[in-house]
């Protein structure tokens, strides 16, 4: 049973976290699902200024080098596809939660954001080569949010740093997720599950929030989306995109290949592809 006092401690700082705004989280709904309809998400767009300017901000930015401005958001939409689409959104909704620093871990301002990032790329690559049917976009949406409660448990953490390393050196605990609980009475995937419920974020989603680290967990319709994100949280480590002192502190659940028909060297090409991709879509969303 969590302590009363941590207890409290953690949902203060959920409190304090900023709430998503209803278009935002209408586009997570509709992007949460197998076939996001563009034109819905066009709708809510539309009917969202700051989104409606700063998409068309990404879209005429230099990143894509149009030769002729884009000035409606069908266009616009159409041309970026939802998954900048949901980039910009969860952006501009969210930027003091992705942007901060993530002092409990050491690590510095807009390291979450591009983890993140690089991540959701990561997890929508992997989703294309999934043997059952799994949505690419919903697989980026959930790479997107995967790892939001350490901007909640952050703060929680100052300081013990050195503590949790000593503890996985000395086997003490069994991972970083183990020594999280121990100090704060819960981890960040928890603490992020807490938040997404709080956002009445879809339940799919939620799934890959909770058991990211241990995808083998989550409920058997979410096995695959899940075990997508796990393998994106790694792939971003790899590719130098970490959030701090956790990197590649973390176990990888071999059961991906029950879902995934890729290999070392599809692993590899992945890698490659997606720092690319990355590159180019950062420098798109900058200076929103």
């Amino acid at each position: 049973m969590l302590d009363p006092i941590k207890q409290m401690k953690i949902e203060k700082a959920i409190r304090r976290a900023p709430m998503l705004s209803p278009s935002t989280l209408k586009v997570l709904e509709l992007t949460s699902g197998p076939d996001p309809d563009l034109d819905e998400i066009i709708h809510i767009v539309r009917h969202d200024a700051p989104l409606t300017a700063r998409l068309l901000r990404v879209v005429n930015s230099a990143a894509f080098g149009l030769l002729k401005e884009v000035t409606s958001v069908e266009r616009a939409v159409t041309y970026l596809g939802i998954r900048t689409v949901v980039s910009t959104a969860l952006a501009t909704n969210l930027s003091a939660l992705y942007d901060k620093p993530l002092e409990g871990y050491e690590s510095e301002k807009g390291s979450l954001w591009d983890h993140s990032l690089f991540c959701a790329l990561a997890s929508r690559a992997i989703a294309q080569r999934a043997r059952g049917e799994l949505s690419a976009d919903t697989a980026f949406t959930a790479g997107l949010l995967h790892d939001i409660g350490k901007a909640v448990i952050s703060e929680l953490l100052q300081g013990s740093t050195k503590n949790i390393l000593d503890q996985l050196d000395e086997g003490a605990v069994e991972d970083y997720l183990s020594a999280e609980r121990s100090l704060v009475g819960m981890d960040h995937a928890q603490v992020g599950q807490l938040l997404a419920k709080t956002w009445k974020i879809p339940p799919s989603l939620q799934e890959p929030i909770l058991h990211h680290h241990r995808p083998g967990r989550a409920a058997e319709a979410q096995q695959p989306l899940t075990h997508a994100v796990h393998l994106g949280d790694i792939l971003a480590m790899m590719g130098g995109q970490g959030t701090g002192s956790d990197s590649m502190q973390y176990r990888l659940d071999p059961g991906y290949s029950e879902y995934f028909a890729i290999d070392e060297d599809d692993l590899a090409r992945i890698l490659l592809e997606v720092t690319d991709e990355f590159q180019k879509l950062k420098t798109s969303l900058e200076n929103l």
